[in-house]
């Protein structure tokens, strides 16, 4: 998402700032190479990653939209919203 020169998260709506990376919205785990990605806060990354394996991402979440609508993401949407841009919470984890 972008207005200008100032770019957002697709998922959180916030404007991007660091630290921030790219998510394959088809992990390279399951043939995501060369498939389009997404700058993404690194918060905002590190959670899809804790909610959800490959296979799940691959299957039913490959969109920003059907990301938005889980339970567990929009809790967590809801949250980080209310954060500066450039927050970030090393305690994540992600799901193995």
């Amino acid at each position: 998402m972008q207005t200008g020169d100032v770019e957002f998260c697709p998922l959180c709506g916030r404007r991007l700032a660091k630290p921030y990376n790219r998510h394959h919205l088809l992990p390279l785990s399951k043939g995501g190479r060369g498939t389009a990605t997404i700058l993404l806060h690194k918060i905002c990354h590190d959670k899809i990653h804790a909610v959800f394996t490959e296979m799940e991402l691959k299957r039913h979440f490959y969109t920003i939209e059907r990301l938005r609508q889980h339970k567990e993401i929009a809790a967590f949407l809801n949250w980080i919203q209310k954060k500066e841009p450039e927050y970030y919470d090393r305690s994540v984890r992600r799901k193995r």
